[in-house]
């Protein structure tokens, strides 16, 4: 699973070595298993041969980048030998593909798992939400041996990072839980999941905050072939921009419109105190300013093109206080009066 370069800059840099060396002896495995040479990938990616008998050696996410893309190519399997059956490169760009057309999140990730499960039998994705979390839980439908760890690891976080890429926001994890016992790199799952990590649990899963199946799907044909231009695995790269509180945000101000005169009744309605709602807003790229402004823009052009109401009345049912105001913020937001905007619609509609 590949992602854009162009997207670094909603990703956290990666330059320490927190990379399992035992990732990539699975990948050295998978090489042999097929009687190939992987010593050329591995001078490919700057890794050291004398690493691979180092049972505590780390490389870094670059080099842990360079050397699956190569790997996957050169396999041509995006799966890097977990399975029996090969997953051609481009397989995870379909199953990316096939989920764009989701409207949020949830429905996303459904799609997700469904179709991945058509691909191999030898795991099983099922996504489900309950008392306000979310699952995305694995099941293994034969024993993976030794390269069990690598295919676990890689398969929940491509999944996470698929989510993050499809909504473009940061879903921190309340906790991973594992079936395998603790590996000797154990303290490198602080890196690799957010949040706790359990080993010995019943089963492999992920779970967090089903606030985020809410989410918008925020891609389109355009932006996964950007994504796709070049392989960044979404495996090492941790969104940086989390999306949830202005989605609420948004939410709250066109259902509850009352709420969104201050500041301090909006936080009140949300459970937050006025400074932790400015504080994750900016943390999340966004205002307060500029998501009133948003959710009135829409109403207004919804209302503009929709009803026969007057202008004043409009103005009144978003917000402003005068018709002038309001006519004023509308051409800010569209270039066009109200009256223009109106106009329009009526003449691209008239037969």
């Amino acid at each position: 699973m590949i992602l854009d370069a162009r997207l670094s800059n909603s990703f956290a840099p990666a330059a320490r070595a927190e990379t399992p060396i035992a990732f990539v002896q699975a990948i050295i495995q998978a090489f042999a298993q097929r009687g190939l040479d992987a010593a050329p990938l591995l001078a490919e990616a700057q890794i050291a041969p004398n690493l691979l008998s180092q049972p505590d050696a780390r490389i870094t996410a670059l080099q842990m980048e360079w050397l699956s893309a190569a790997a996957m190519k050169t396999l041509d399997d995006e799966a890097l030998g977990w399975f029996s059956r090969r997953l051609p490169w481009g397989s995870y760009g379909m199953l990316v593909r096939a989920s764009l057309t989701a409207p949020t999140l949830g429905v996303a990730l459904g799609r997700w798992c469904r179709h991945h499960n058509l691909l191999t039998d030898e795991i099983h994705l099922q996504f489900k939400s309950a008392d306000g979390v979310a699952h995305l839980e694995l099941q293994e439908g034969r024993d993976l041996g030794s390269l069990q760890e690598f295919c676990i690891v890689s398969m929940l976080r491509n999944a996470l990072g698929v989510a993050c890429w499809l909504t473009d926001s940061r879903i921190p994890l309340l906790q991973t839980s594992l079936r395998f016992t603790p590996p000797p790199h154990a303290t490198s799952y602080r890196v690799l999941f957010d949040g706790p990590s359990q080993f010995d649990a019943p089963s492999h899963s992920m779970q967090f905050d089903a606030g985020y199946l809410s989410l918008p799907v925020r891609r389109d044909e355009a932006a996964l072939q950007r994504m796709l231009q070049r392989a960044l695995l979404l495996t090492v790269r941790p969104y940086r921009r989390d999306r949830l509180l202005v989605e609420r945000v948004r939410q709250a101000l066109a259902e509850h419109p009352a709420h969104g005169r201050n500041a301090d009744d909006l936080a009140r309605f949300l459970n937050l105190s006025v400074r932790t709602l400015h504080r994750q807003l900016k943390d999340e790229g966004a205002s307060l300013q500029h998501l009133k402004d948003s959710v009135r823009q829409t109403q207004a052009q919804e209302l503009l093109l929709r009803s026969k109401r007057a202008i004043k009345q409009i103005a009144a049912q978003v917000g402003f206080q005068s018709e002038k105001s309001f006519s004023r913020a509308f051409k800010t937001w569209t270039g066009q009066t109200p009256e223009e905007c109106r106009k329009a619609s009526q003449h691209d509609i008239a037969p």
